[in-house]
C-alpha cells in the first residue's frame, strides 16, 4: 500500500513515498527533498555467501545526467563508470550503515541510490543518505537503525544546515554528521582552518537535528516496517575456541603480537595458526576450516585486553606516543617537487607536478558549480607496500577516498589562481604501510608542495587516533597514531588534518554503535596535540616555508590582462594568430573570457617573447611610439612589416630613408628585422609607419 510521509527539514520539505515503486525490493523509499528525487532500494540474498568471513555489503550511488537535463558527452551516450563524487558518496553512506548490521551476517546486501532529479538547493547526496537509512530500517533485513545524516556549512561565522547552493559557495565548512538516537556514528569534514571548539559545536548541532529526523523515521517504520528476518549465524565453535586458548595460552598469544615489527608479528601468528591446523588435522578435522577465524578472534581479544586493561600497546608505545617520524624533500632530482614522510612502518612519497591552467580537470556531473578542478590529489596503494602479490587494476574505492581526503585537507591552504596561475597535481605513492597512510600522504604532500614552490598559506599535517572500548561508555582508551593492528582490532579510526590555526579535514570510521561527546572531544584535542608536534618538530626543520620560485624543471607561467574586446584579435580566425605565437615561441597560452592570459613555458625568454607578441596584438598603435617588426612583403610602393602574428603595418617608400629611394629593395630585404615609428593615421584612415624618422 502506497503511503507518503513529510516533514520540514532545514526550511525545505522532505517527503518519503513508501510502496509507490520498486515493490520487489526488501525495502524501497522514493525520496523527495525540495525538487530533488532519489530512489533508494535495499536487497539481501536469501542465503549467506559461502566461504567468507566478512559482511558483504555493497553501497551504490548512481548519478544519471538526465537528472540535471544533460546528455552524456563523448561517443557513447550513456553513463559510464562511477564518478569520483559517486564513489565518495557511496563510501559516506557505507561507513555509518555498516556497523549497524549484525557482525556475523553473511548474506549479500546491496543498497542502491538512483538519482532521478536534482534541485541544486537540495543535495542529492544527503537525500540518498537519508533514503538508505529509511529503506533499510523498513526492510526485513537485520539492522539496528535508524540513523540520520545532516550537512553543516558556515557562512559569515554562522552555521547553516543542509546548505543551499548559494550557501555552499560561500561556506568555509563542509561537514557531514551521521547519528543514531544517542550517539554520533560518522563524521566527514572539509574546513577552512576551523578551530577545534567550533568544529565540536557544529558536530553536536548536527547531532541534535539528526535526532529530530530519527523521530520522523520512527513514524515511517511504525506504519510500514517489516518484521526483521532471522539469519544463519556464523561463529567459531565454542569447544574449538576453549581448546585453542588452553593449547596456545593467552601468554603465548600476547608474546606473539607484542612487537613493533609487522612482519615479525605476522610470522608469529602464522606459526600459531600452523600449530593449530596440525593439531586439529589429527584430533578433529571438522575444526580445521574454523582455525583462521578462531586465531583472528583470539588475537583480537588479546590486543584489546592488553590495551584496555593492561594499558599496553602491541609495539610498546605509550597511549599518547607517536611512532618514530622522518621527513625528506627533493627525493627525485627532476620532478617539480617531491617529498617523503615516514611514520614507523608507514612510508609515503608525494610527487608534485605543475601545469598550465588548461590542464585543470574538467568535471561533468550533477553539481552545476563543479565544472573543473585545479588541484588534483591522487593516492596509490600498491600491493608491495604490505608485502603482497596483487596485480594493479587501477584505483579502487579506498584509494579514491584517501586521495580525496588528502585533497580536501590541502585545498584550504592553496594559493588562488591569481597568486599562482598553475594547475597542480600531487600523487602520493604508498611505499610501505602499517596504518595511517592517508595521514602520511597529507604530511608528504605538504612538504612536496612547498618544495615545488607552491606558496601554500600554512603547513598541514594529519594524524589518526584510535579507540578501544569496554562494557560501558566510561570504559575506553584513546590511542594516538594507530598502527594497522590497532585499526583492525580497535573500534575507531579518527583522522584529523589541519594547520596550527585549525582543522581542514576530518574522516571518522567506527565499528561500534556510535561515540559519546566526551570521546569525540578528547579525540579531536588529542589530534591537535599530535599535529602541533609533527608540524613543529618534524616537518618545519626539513622545509619551513615554500620556496620562493618554482624549480628549474617546472614550467614558468606569466599572467597578463588584456581588453576582453581584443581576445578575438589574439586568437585570430580559427585560432590562426594564437597558434602562430605558440609555434614561434613554444609556449602554451590560455585566455579566459575576462581577458586573463596565462603564458606557460620552460624558459623565461620564450615567455617574454610571447608576452610581447600578445601585448602587441592586444594594443592599439600609438603615434610617435617605436615598434620592431619583420619585413614580410615588398611592393613597388613600400614594405609590409609584421609586428606580431596578424598585426601588420606598412612603411611607404617615401618613408624609408631621408634621401630619395628608387626601389624598396635598395633599403630592405625580406626577413629584415627593423624598428619603425608610428606616424598615426593617414588621410585614408590607415596607420602608417616611418623608418627614416626613427631617432
Amino acid at each position: 500500500m502506497y503511503k507518503s510521509f513529510s516533514m520540514e527539514l532545514a526550511g525545505r520539505t522532505l517527503t518519503v513515498d513508501i510502496g509507490r515503486v520498486a515493490a520487489q525490493a526488501n525495502g524501497a523509499a522514493l525520496m523527495h527533498y525540495g525538487d530533488t528525487v532519489v530512489l533508494t532500494t535495499v536487497c539481501a540474498s536469501e542465503k549467506p555467501r559461502e566461504g567468507i568471513d566478512f559482511f558483504p555489503l555493497s553501497v551504490e550511488y548512481e548519478e544519471k545526467l538526465y537528472a540535471v537535463g544533460k546528455i552524456p558527452g563523448g561517443f557513447i551516450k550513456r553513463e559510464g563508470k562511477a564518478s569520483e563524487n559517486a564513489v565518495l558518496t557511496s563510501r559516506v553512506i557505507d561507513r555509518p550503515m555498516r556497523p549497524l548490521f549484525p557482525k556475523d551476517y553473511r548474506n549479500d546486501v546491496t543498497i542502491d541510490n538512483l538519482v532521478l532529479c536534482v534541485d541544486q538547493d537540495c543535495a542529492p547526496e544527503l537525500t540518498a543518505m537519508l533514503g538508505s537509512a529509511i529503506a533499510t530500517s523498513i526492510s526485513d533485513i537485520p539492522f539496528d537503525g535508524p540513523i540520520s545524516t545532516t550537512q553543516v556549512g558556515m557562512v559569515d561565522g554562522e552555521f547553516v544546515f543542509n546548505p543551499t547552493q548559494s550557501e555552499r559557495e560561500k561556506s568555509t565548512l563542509a561537514l557531514t554528521v551521521a547519528s543514531t538516537r544517542e550517539k554520533v556514528i560518522m563524521i566527514e569534514a572539509g574546513a577552512d582552518e576551523i578551530p577545534e571548539d567550533k568544529m565540536i559545536e557544529a558536530i553536536f548541532k548536527a547531532h541534535d537535528m539528526n535526532k529530530q529526523v530519527i523521530e520522523f523515521i520512527d513514524t515511517i517504520v511504525a506504519e510500514c516496517g517489516k518484521p526483521k528476518s532471522d539469519y544463519e549465524r556464523f561463529d567459531t565453535p565454542e569447544e574449538l575456541y576453549e581448546d585453542m586458548v588452553s593449547f596456545i595460552t593467552p601468554e603465548a598469544m600476547e608474546k606473539a603480537v607484542f612487537t613493533d615489527v609487522k612482519q615479525v608479528r605476522e610470522a608469529n601468528v602464522n606459526e600459531i595458526r600452523d600449530k593449530l591446523i596440525a593439531r586439529y588435522e589429527e584430533i578433529n578435522p571438522d575444526w580445521v576450516p574454523f582455525v583462521e577465524a578462531a586465531v583472528y578472534k583470539f588475537q583480537k581479544k588479546t590486543v584489546r585486553k592488553m590495551i584496555l586493561k593492561d594499558q599496553k600497546r602491541p609495539d610498546g608505545r605509550a597511549m599518547t606516543q607517536i611512532r618514530p617520524l622522518a621527513a625528506e624533500v627533493d627525493i627525485l632530482p627532476r620532478t617539480h617537487g617531491s617529498a617523503m614522510f615516514t611514520r614507523g612502518q608507514t612510508q609515503v612519497m608525494t610527487i608534485t607536478t605543475l601545469g598550465a591552467l588548461a590542464e585543470t580537470q574538467k568535471l561533468d556531473g550533477l553539481d552545476e558549480n563543479e565544472t573543473g578542478k585545479r588541484y588534483m590529489h591522487h593516492y596509490n596503494f600498491p600491493s608491495y607496500s604490505v608485502g603482497e602479490t596483487r596485480p594493479s587494476r587501477g584505483p579502487g574505492r579506498r584509494e579514491i577516498g584517501h586521495g580525496a581526503l588528502a585533497e580536501r585537507a590541502l585545498v584550504p591552504v592553496l594559493p588562488s589562481e591569481d597568486e599562482f596561475p598553475y594547475a597542480i597535481r600531487a600523487v602520493s605513492e604508498v611505499l610501505e604501510s602499517n596504518g595511517s597512510t592517508s595521514q602520511g600522504s597529507i604530511c608528504a604532500s605538504t612538504l612536496s608542495l612547498m618544495a615545488a614552490g607552491v606558496p601554500i598559506k600554512a603547513m598541514v599535517a594529519g594524524i589518526s587516533v584510535g579507540l578501544v572500548t569496554g562494557d560501558s561508555d566510561d570504559d575506553y582508551v584513546i590511542l594516538t597514531d594507530i598502527q594497522g593492528l590497532e585499526d583492525f582490532f580497535g573500534d575507531m579510526d579518527f583522522k584529523v588534518a589541519g594547520t596550527h590555526k585549525g582543522i581542514t579535514a576530518i574522516q571518522m570510521d567506527i565499528k561500534i554503535h556510535g561515540l559519546t561527546r566526551e570521546i569525540i572531544e578528547k579525540a579531536i584535542y588529542r589530534t591537535k596535540e599530535a599535529r602541533t608536534y609533527i608540524l613543529d618538530d618534524v616537518m618545519a626543520p626539513v622545509i619551513s616555508e615554500p620556496r620562493a620560485e618554482v624549480g628549474p624543471y617546472s614550467p614558468k607561467i606569466t599572467q597578463i590582462k588584456i581588453d576582453p574586446s581584443k581576445i578575438g584579435d589574439v586568437v585570430g580566425q580559427r585560432g590562426k594568430t594564437i597558434n602562430a605565437i605558440i609555434e614561434q615561441t613554444g609556449v602554451k597560452i590560455d585566455i579566459t573570457d575576462d581577458g586573463a592570459v596565462s603564458i606557460c613555458g620552460l624558459d623565461k625568454e620564450s615567455i617574454n617573447k610571447a608576452v610581447e607578441l600578445v601585448e602587441m596584438i592586444a594594443s592599439d598603435f600609438e603615434e610617435g611610439k617605436l615598434y620592431k617588426g619583420k619585413v614580410i612583403s615588398i611592393k613597388d610602393f613600400g614594405a609590409f612589416i609584421e609586428f606580431a602574428p596578424g598585426k601588420e603595418g606598412m612603411v611607404h617608400i617615401s618613408k624609408l630613408a631621408k634621401h630619395r629611394v628608387e626601389h624598396v629593395e635598395d633599403v630592405l630585404t625580406l626577413g629584415d628585422i627593423i624598428t619603425v615609428v608610428c606616424l598615426g593615421q593617414d588621410k585614408m584612415g590607415r596607420i602608417s609607419f616611418s623608418l627614416k624618422d626613427v631617432k
